[in-house]
């Protein structure tokens, strides 16, 4: 987009060249049709400028500057028509501007990074592309040639039209790179020049960011993908009727996203806490692993559909939480597949590289993986991993030994702090039992096969010397 207007000396530069591939002539705003098809030729191909109030030629050169006049909101309800008749939607810049002494409007075309540009006119949308002087319609052939090279280019990599160097946080790109040195050993200094080192990342492009930059750097990512956010809910109960106790809109470029969740997420679970016999310190853990929740929030993070209008949401319930990440799987993947052995196939390849600078996330596809394994280490079930079409949903679950369930079963304060200490640990022997609760090993052995015989634990072993016991679930 133009963030100036033109001055007398360009614009008089640009008539003396006549009409070109990046240049069109229209006498009036009566040429609706043709302005939409030069608009859709300009985006399709490198860009250009339509100048409205200049009678042209047949050789492209200019005949004379007629002018226009411009009555009440002409000008915006020309933008909302191309708006409404452009698909991809495109914001040209249109500016009035002054030459000999009349009023020429000037629409200014990036070309899109999503292309084809489609215009509506009449009941088939059209594209139609810029070649020498004139707009020349796209044939069926080469529209499936366009679409097959725009799937090359990964959405992250494909340059933010809207934005610029301008729009980049510095100190947010210091951060950064201090910490991707510290990290992962990065080579580019924490005082290099941002635009440089938006460069040397490959967020950079003709001077231009990023679709990646602006959701990493920008001040304010939302101006430009306002889907860019993250809905926190914390629900009472275990279904979505419920009563929503907390929600929050999370906002803000997406590794303060990715901070702000965690934060919300703390607040809305519970912390097991314990006394372990020889600890002065008070032992505590979360419901559920720290570690997972990060992997499955940063993969939903970096993997998700940033075209789509979906947000990634939290859904948190009494008896488990919900990672919600729009976007679909890898061509010819299941969900088991995730559970797996699997390659890396990031969709957003220039996100998930800086995330893996920091280590928010590890690029070898060992991430679901490593949930599992980080939620059966915590004494829980393994996570579910769900595909809706639109969405994968990975769910952790709570054990099923709750507060509830054990207040079902009369155990006394030693066993159920038995329990809480093998969800971390993982077994206990009956030796074990007796020194954390200052007791005998008759009592201890007593307190385990009641456990074992309400189908809480497993007694595990060859021999008494060598019995242990086992969480059930």
């Amino acid at each position: 987009m133009e963030r100036r207007g033109m001055t007398m000396q360009e614009i008089k530069e640009l008539l003396q060249k006549g009409e070109s591939e990046t240049l069109e002539f229209k006498k009036s705003l009566a040429e609706r049709k043709e302005i939409l098809e030069t608009i859709s030729a300009f985006a399709n191909s490198n860009g250009g400028k339509i100048f409205i109030g200049i009678e042209g030629r047949k050789d492209g050169s200019v005949k004379e500057i007629v002018g226009v006049k411009i009555k009440g909101k002409e000008i915006e309800s020309l933008t909302n028509e191309i708006k409404q008749n452009t698909d991809p939607v495109l914001y040209p810049s249109i500016k009035m501007e002054n030459t000999e002494g009349k009023s020429v409007l000037i629409i200014v075309v990036n070309e899109s990074p999503l292309k084809p540009v489609f215009v509506k006119i009449g009941r088939v949308p059209v594209a139609f592309k810029r070649v020498g002087k004139t707009n020349q319609k796209i044939d069926v052939n080469e529209l499936r040639q366009i679409l097959s090279e725009e799937r090359k280019v990964p959405w992250d990599l494909q340059i933010c039209e809207e934005a610029s160097l301008v729009d980049i946080d510095e100190e947010k790109v210091r951060w950064f790179l201090m910490k991707a040195k510290h990290e992962r050993g990065l080579d580019i200094g924490e005082t290099t020049p941002v635009d440089e080192a938006l460069l040397r990342l490959k967020l950079l492009h003709n001077r231009k960011p990023t679709n990646a930059a602006v959701l990493l750097f920008a001040r304010d990512p939302q101006r430009f993908f306002i889907q860019s956010e993250i809905k926190g809910i914390r629900f009472k109960g275990v279904d979505v009727t419920g009563e929503m106790i907390d929600l929050r809109v999370i906002e803000g470029d997406i590794f303060d996203q990715l901070t702000e969740t965690e934060k919300f997420i703390f607040n809305n679970i519970a912390m097991a806490a314990w006394i372990e016999q020889g600890k002065i310190e008070r032992q505590e853990r979360w419901e559920y692993p720290p570690k997972a929740m990060r992997e499955a929030l940063a993969n939903a993070i970096c993997h998700r559909d940033y075209k789509t209008t979906s947000k990634v949401q939290i859904r948190i319930f009494d008896d488990r939480i919900e990672f919600w990440n729009p976007g679909k799987l890898p061509d010819g993947w299941t969900v088991e597949t995730l559970r797996q052995k699997h390659e890396s196939i990031p969709p957003n390849p220039s996100i998930t590289k800086q995330f893996f600078w920091v280590k928010y996330i590890e690029e070898v596809g060992t991430g679901t993986n490593k949930i599992i394994e980080w939620c059966r280490d915590w004494g829980l079930p393994e996570p579910d991993f769900q595909f809706t079409g639109t969405s994968l949903i990975v769910t952790f679950w709570k054990s099923k030994l709750t507060d509830s369930y054990l207040d079902s079963m009369g155990l006394n304060e030693r066993q159920r702090k038995a329990i809480a200490y093998m969800k971390e640990h993982k077994r206990i022997t009956s030796k074990k039992y007796a020194e954390l609760f200052l007791i005998t090993y008759r009592m201890a052995r007593n307190d385990l096969k009641s456990l074992v015989d309400k189908g809480v634990l497993i007694q595990k072993g060859t021999s008494k010397k060598l019995t242990y016991y086992e969480l059930s679930v």
